[in-house]
């Protein structure tokens, strides 16, 4: 193998590495948006419910009912 040629398969493999590289990084944006998304749900879903907990007067020391 001389030279051009082993340039050659060196320029061939950093292209294709370009292009991996570029689709691992759009898929870590998306996922990292998707993070973020997920973030913002649980926070709003546990604000929910700490307002429901306060309407309904739910205390989480309560004894357990007679019955049990």
């Amino acid at each position: 193998m001389n030279v051009q040629e082993r340039v050659t398969e060196l320029e061939s493999r950093l292209a294709f590495q370009d292009d991996t590289i570029q689709a691992l990084n759009d898929v870590l944006v998306a996922q990292q948006r998707a993070l973020e998304r997920l973030q913002l749900q649980v926070e709003a879903l546990a604000k929910r419910q700490e307002e429901a907990s306060g309407q309904f007067d739910i205390g989480e020391d309560e004894s357990p009912p007679p019955h049990y």
